[in-house]
């Protein structure tokens, strides 16, 4: 009975981020999807920009830190959602001066 109810509450979350990211709005971490596409072009799977936009950097010091690392290790949503390398998004932040959360390794 528990699997029915999981699967609902996956699917759930599923349609909200994508409506979230749809929409433009404030979807992950305070970042909107159009701040993360200031930093796609730097954390992109193929032919990476060796530096973030400044514009990406000022996105980046808005979002959330914390709800980011959260995110760290699910990358199979970085790479749908946004077509990033994880490895290189959450290289972002240093790249930008700006300091991840201690406890995100």
């Amino acid at each position: 009975m528990a699997k029915p109810q999981a699967l609902a509450a996956a699917l759930l979350l599923v349609l909200v981020v994508s409506l979230t990211a749809i929409e433009g709005v404030d979807g992950i971490c305070g970042m909107s999807n159009d701040e993360f596409k200031l930093c796609q072009p730097a954390a992109a799977v193929e032919n990476p920009t060796d530096s973030p936009s400044a514009e990406c950097c000022v996105a980046l010091g808005k979002a959330n830190m914390s709800c980011i690392c959260r995110y760290k290790g699910i990358t199979d949503i970085w790479l749908r959602m946004y077509h990033i390398d994880a490895e290189r998004a959450m290289a972002l932040p240093g790249k930008c001066g700006l300091t991840m959360p201690s406890n995100c390794s």
